[in-house]
């Protein structure tokens, strides 16, 4: 007669508000992964161009070589300026060093700063050529 629910104890539970928060959890879950990817992908392709280049220029003038990396990080969308990475040369070395923030919309209209590091260490061989793929 007296049960804790004021329609008895056989009502079953709201399976179809279950699935929807369920689907909608997973939906967010998933805009938020597809955001984070494309950013990721951007900078790990912007850091391996980067790492070619300064593999096979090692000839080239430092002032080429910083035009070619900013020329990249236009090419990958990626936010770096002359301003937030170094380049330097030691003996058969190229050293490439930088850093930049950018936001990521993980929740729609809720944006994080991710910021992202890249070191580029590069050996240069004398006459090395790029290979073609």
């Amino acid at each position: 007669l007296l049960h804790t629910y004021a329609l008895g104890s056989d009502v079953p539970p709201d399976t179809l508000m279950k699935a929807l928060l369920k689907l909608a959890i997973v939906a967010i879950l998933a805009n938020a992964t597809w955001h984070l990817w494309g950013v990721y992908s951007a900078h790990f392709k912007f850091k391996d161009a980067v790492q070619s280049t300064t593999q096979f220029n090692g000839a080239k003038p430092e002032q080429e070589v910083r035009a070619r990396i900013l020329d990249l990080a236009a090419q990958y969308d990626v936010p770096v300026t002359e301003a937030n990475f170094t380049l330097r040369r030691e003996e058969d070395h190229t050293i490439a060093d930088g850093s930049y923030m950018r936001p990521v919309e993980l929740f729609p209209g809720f944006q994080v700063p991710f910021t992202f590091n890249w070191h580029v260490d590069t050996l240069t061989l004398p006459g090395a050529l790029p290979t073609r793929r």
